[in-house]
């Protein structure tokens, strides 16, 4: 897929989620429905999923993939680094990422997108991993940040202007 192909697919997919979580509030059950998206429409993804913030640390929450972590600590790994910068982080090849957890080792890059909510509260990240080395670029990390911020920062459930 070239990239302009990658990026008119990623906002099919923004449509896609907004349309079937209209009016749904329920974080868990939004969390479930992009992690499921999102998982069926990129063959690179190879787990897909959301560690809510929970006492200090991430837990993990709905994914579609092979068994997680449950429990990471914000000192460790890049779902813990992305939350400490605040922002969301590639890594085309995880095992070179200093306090990388290894999951499951066929995992070979990594991105991770931290979740806000309406009020500006970090909330969760979408942690998704791919089989292959350098998977992600900006179109995916663009896509993705905009899908995140379309589902779960703003006060109405989807966002109004989504597709804008």
């Amino acid at each position: 897929m070239n990239k302009y192909d990658k990026a008119e697919h990623y906002q099919r997919v923004l449509g896609q989620i907004t349309a079937m979580l209209d009016g749904e509030r329920d974080d868990v059950a939004r969390m479930a429905t992009v992690s499921a998206v999102l998982a069926g429409e990129f063959d690179y993804f190879y787990w897909t999923g959301f560690y809510r913030m929970q006492a200090g640390g991430l837990v993990i929450g709905p994914y579609q993939g092979t068994p997680g972590c449950l429990r990471i600590a914000l000192d460790r790994g890049i779902c813990g680094a992305a939350v400490r910068q605040g922002e969301t982080l590639v890594v085309d090849n995880v095992h070179v990422f200093p306090g990388h957890i290894a999951c499951d080792a066929k995992s070979r890059s990594e991105i991770v997108v931290p979740v806000w909510n309406a009020a500006g509260m970090l909330v969760a990240v979408l942690d998704i991993d791919s089989e292959q080395v350098g998977a992600f670029g900006d179109i995916d990390r663009l896509g993705l940040e905009r899908i995140v911020a379309a589902v779960f920062a703003c006060e109405e459930t989807p966002c109004q202007n989504a597709l804008d």
